[in-house]
């Protein structure tokens, strides 16, 4: 059975319905489909996204809604006002113009040149109870099968009921240069790439949609994976070609 996956959407509602309508003109109203976390921050619209997505749940579409760091990050200001993460290692704030924050809270009628104590205030009024509610019960990984779903990966050696969120949510480089397979093909984003890459052992989608590059939406039939666009499927390139 053909499992859809959507890339790193970073505030994008535009590219985010793109994406949604080539994935049902692919698998019908019905597909399956994993979001790989990191739904806001950078983009114009993460307010937008998250509307998409609730009303999708809402509607019974067979959807699921992963746990990325930005939206980690996200709910980690909106809690208690924290906009410094440690395992962000450049030190940068979540209102850096490179971490995208501002972004996001301008997508809820914030006024970027405001104090952090005041956008910390306003903010408890303007987001919704119900989008927090729904990033806060996102999962941090999906098991379909032969197929793992993860924001940013696993480190390898330990069993998934072990693995902890910072490396689920932040982890790269003991993941990304694992050379031997996992016990699933991993298909995960957080680190952007110019284009999607299968690397044989796991799928990077993260084209960077987040740096004003395509939103990767991907057609998975067990090892094969497929970029999906305007025009229907193509071959997702790999290691191998």
């Amino acid at each position: 059975m053909t499992i859809y996956a959507i890339g790193d959407i970073h505030g994008h509602n535009d590219k985010l319905q793109a994406a949604l309508a080539w994935i049902e003109a692919d698998g019908g109203p019905d597909a399956q489909v994993v979001m790989l976390g990191d739904l806001v921050d950078r983009g114009p619209d993460s307010r937008g996204v998250i509307d998409t997505l609730m009303a999708g749940r809402d509607s019974g579409r067979n959807w699921t809604v992963l746990m990325g760091n930005h939206d980690r990050m996200f709910l980690e200001f909106l809690d208690r006002g924290q906009t410094h993460n440690p395992l962000v290692k450049s030190g940068r704030s979540w209102f850096d113009p490179v971490m995208g924050g501002m972004e996001t809270l301008a997508s809820y009628g914030l006024e970027p040149d405001a104090a952090p104590e005041a956008l910390f205030e306003q903010a408890q009024d303007a987001v919704p109870a119900a989008h927090r509610a729904f990033l806060a019960a996102n999962p941090l990984y999906a098991e379909r099968g032969r197929h793992l779903f993860v924001h940013a990966g696993i480190k390898p050696g330990v069993a998934l009921t072990e693995q902890d969120e910072s490396d689920l949510l932040w982890i790269r480089d003991p993941f990304l240069k694992h050379p031997d397979p996992f016990d699933w093909l991993v298909v995960h984003g957080h680190t952007a790439l110019q284009t999607p890459r299968h690397h044989g052992n796991r799928v990077n989608l993260d084209g960077g949609a987040g740096y004003g590059r395509a939103l990767s939406a991907a057609a998975i039939d067990g090892d094969t994976v497929f970029l999906l666009g305007p025009e229907g499927r193509t071959h997702l390139p790999g290691d191998a070609d």
